[in-house]
C-alpha cells in the first residue's frame, strides 16, 4: 500500500474550516469593538462639549445677574454717597440677598473705602490700591477683573459697577468680590456637576489660571502645555482628546465665557468611557461562544463524512482569507450529500458572523435602558425624511422633577420610571413612528404624516397615562411636552426640534404637567 505523506482531504477541510471560522469571528469581533469604541469616544466628546456650553450659559447668566444687582445698587447710592448708613445697608444687602458675593464694598473716586460688608474686613476709611481697585477707578465702566491678590491676601475676582451722579459726575463705584480659594458662588453653581466616575469641571481665566476646580487646592495654579486651555482662551468652543497634567487620557469638551474671558472645560477619563464597552463586548462574546463552538463541532463532524476527494472545495479552501471567499463557496457544485452538508455548514458559519456584526450595529442605534432609538438613529431618520420631503410632527417630552425621583426613591426607581414612560410612548404610537430617548429624562416622538393637532392628542394621551400611574414599582410622576411640525412650523428638520424644545420649555415654566405647541 502506498504511504501517504500528505494530510488526507477531510483533515485539510477541517483545518481550513476552523481557520476561516475563527479568523472571521475574531476579525468581525475586533471590527465591532473598534467601531463601538470610536462611537463612544465621539459621543462622549460631543456630550462634554454640549455640557460645557450649557454651563457657559449658566455662568453668563450668573455674571449678568451680578452686574444687574450692582447696577441697581449704584443707582440707589448715586445721591447718597454722604450717608454711611445707607451705603452700609446696600453692601449688606448685596451679601445677603443672593449670596453671589463673598464681600461687597463702596469705594470713592479717590480709592477711599466708604462701606464694606462684612465689616470685619477692617478696610473702612482706608485708601486701597489693589489691581482690581485701580482698574475699576481708571476705566469707570462695569468690569470683571482678572484674578488678583486682594488687600487681605486672598485670590479674588472683583466685579464692579461705576456710580455716576445725575449730572454725570463720577462718584466712585460699588463692587463685590468672589474669593476663589474659599466657598463661593462658582462652587455653588458648578460643584453639583461633579460625577463619581472621574468626570470633573474646571474654569480657566484668560491668563491660564485655574479659578474653579473640584480640588480647591489647585485653584490659582497656572495651566501649562494644555491644548484645550489654549483653544478655549482663544474663544473656541469644541472638544478634544488629550492627556492631562497627571498623565490620564481625558475626553474634554470646552466653551468660552465671552463676558469674562473665562473658559469652562468638562472632561471624563477615557478609561471610564470605555468601561461600558468592555462589558458589552464581553457579554457578546459570552453569547457567541456556544454557537461558535457548535459550528466548529459541526464542521469537524461533517469532515469525517467526506470519503471521496473534493477537489473543488479544497481549491476553494485555499482562498478563504479573501473577500470573495463566500462567493467561491456558493459556486461549488455539491453533487452529493457529504459535500452539500459541508457547504451548508461553511455558509452558515459565515452568515452567522455577519448576523452578529449586524446585531452589534443595531445595538449602537438603540438606548440600552429603554429600548428606544438613540440620538444617532434619530439623526439618520431626520436626514432621510428631510431628503424625501416627508412631513412629520415632533413631541418633546420631559419628566417633571425627575431629580427628586432619583433623590427620594433611588436610581433604580428612576430607571423604572424611564422604562415606564417608554412603554406608554410605544402604546400611544404607531409602528411607523420613531420613538427616541434624547438623553437623561428627555424623550422625543417623531410622527410621520401626522398633523400638529394629532401630535397634541398623542402627547396628551402620554401625559394623562403618566399622571395616572402610581405604584411601588413606578413612583407617580408627571410629564411636560412641547409639540412642533415640519414643514408647517419650521424651515429645517433641525429647527423643528428646537421649536419642540422651546415649547417644552414653555410648558415647564407654565407649571409643568401640560402640553404646549
Amino acid at each position: 500500500m502506498p504511504i501517504h505523506t500528505r494530510p488526507d482531504l477531510h483533515r485539510l477541510i477541517l483545518l481550513a474550516s476552523l481557520a476561516i471560522a475563527l479568523f472571521s469571528f475574531i476579525n468581525s469581533f475586533h471590527a465591532s469593538y473598534r467601531t463601538q469604541r470610536d462611537l463612544l469616544i465621539r459621543h462622549t466628546l460631543e456630550s462634554n462639549r454640549v455640557y460645557a456650553a450649557k454651563l457657559r450659559q449658566a455662568t453668563e447668566k450668573l455674571l449678568d445677574d451680578m452686574h444687574q444687582e450692582l447696577a441697581y445698587s449704584a443707582d440707589q447710592l448715586k445721591d447718597r454717597m454722604d450717608r454711611p448708613e445707607r451705603m452700609a445697608d446696600e453692601t449688606e444687602r448685596l451679601i445677603r440677598q443672593n449670596r453671589h458675593f463673598n464681600t461687597a464694598v463702596v469705594i470713592r473716586h479717590d480709592g477711599k473705602v466708604l462701606a464694606t460688608s462684612p465689616e470685619s474686613l477692617g478696610l473702612l476709611g482706608q485708601t486701597v490700591d489693589s489691581a482690581g481697585v485701580r482698574e475699576a477707578l481708571e476705566k469707570r465702566r462695569p468690569l470683571i477683573s482678572d484674578p488678583y491678590i486682594s488687600a487681605k491676601n486672598r485670590l479674588v475676582v472683583f466685579i464692579s459697577q461705576p456710580i455716576f451722579a445725575d449730572d454725570g459726575t463720577y462718584r466712585g463705584y460699588i463692587g463685590g468680590s468672589i474669593h476663589l480659594q474659599h466657598g463661593n458662588i462658582l462652587h455653588t453653581l458648578l460643584g453639583e456637576h461633579f460625577h463619581q466616575d472621574g468626570s470633573y469641571l474646571y474654569v480657566i481665566d484668560r491668563n491660564r489660571r485655574l479659578i474653579y476646580h473640584q480640588d480647591q487646592g489647585r485653584v490659582g495654579e497656572i495651566a501649562v502645555d494644555n491644548p484645550v486651555v489654549e483653544r478655549v482662551i482663544r474663544g473656541e468652543e469644541g472638544s478634544q482628546a488629550l492627556i492631562n497634567s497627571r498623565g490620564i487620557e481625558m475626553l474634554a469638551g470646552f466653551a468660552p465665557v465671552a463676558a469674562s474671558g473665562w473658559g469652562i472645560v468638562a472632561q471624563r477619563p477615557l478609561e471610564f468611557t470605555l468601561e461600558e464597552l468592555d462589558g458589552l463586548m464581553l457579554n457578546t462574546l459570552r453569547l457567541s461562544l456556544p454557537l461558535l463552538l457548535l459550528s466548529l463541532v459541526g464542521i469537524w463532524w461533517l469532515s469525517h463524512l467526506i470519503s471521496r476527494p473534493l477537489r473543488q472545495l479544497a481549491k476553494s479552501a485555499q482562498h478563504w482569507d479573501t473577500e470573495e471567499a463566500l462567493e467561491r463557496v456558493r459556486r461549488v457544485h455539491a453533487w452529493y450529500f457529504e459535500a452539500d452538508q459541508l457547504k451548508r455548514a461553511i455558509l452558515g458559519s459565515l452568515a452567522l458572523l455577519h448576523q452578529r456584526l449586524g446585531k452589534l450595529s443595531q445595538e449602537s442605534l438603540t438606548d440600552p435602558l429603554t429600548g428606544l432609538a438613540n440620538r444617532r438613529r434619530l439623526q439618520a431618520q431626520l436626514e432621510r425624511w428631510q431628503q424625501q420631503r416627508q412631513p412629520f410632527a415632533v413631541i418633546a417630552l420631559d419628566i417633571d422633577h425627575f431629580k427628586q425621583v432619583n433623590d427620594n426613591h433611588g436610581h433604580e426607581s428612576g430607571d423604572r420610571v424611564l422604562q415606564y414612560l417608554a412603554r406608554q410612548m410605544n402604546e400611544c404610537s404607531r409602528a411607523s413612528d420613531l420613538l427616541c430617548r434624547n438623553g437623561g429624562e428627555e424623550f422625543l416622538m417623531l410622527l410621520p404624516d401626522a398633523s400638529l393637532e394629532a401630535a397634541r392628542q398623542v402627547a396628551e394621551r402620554v401625559r394623562a397615562r403618566m399622571g395616572a400611574a402610581s405604584g411601588e414599582d413606578c413612583p407617580s410622576v408627571t410629564v411636560s411636552a412641547g409639540v412642533a411640525h415640519w414643514p408647517d412650523t419650521s424651515a429645517s428638520a433641525e429647527e423643528v426640534l428646537k421649536r419642540a424644545d422651546a415649547a417644552l420649555y414653555q410648558a415647564k415654566h407654565a407649571g409643568r404637567n401640560r402640553v404646549v405647541g
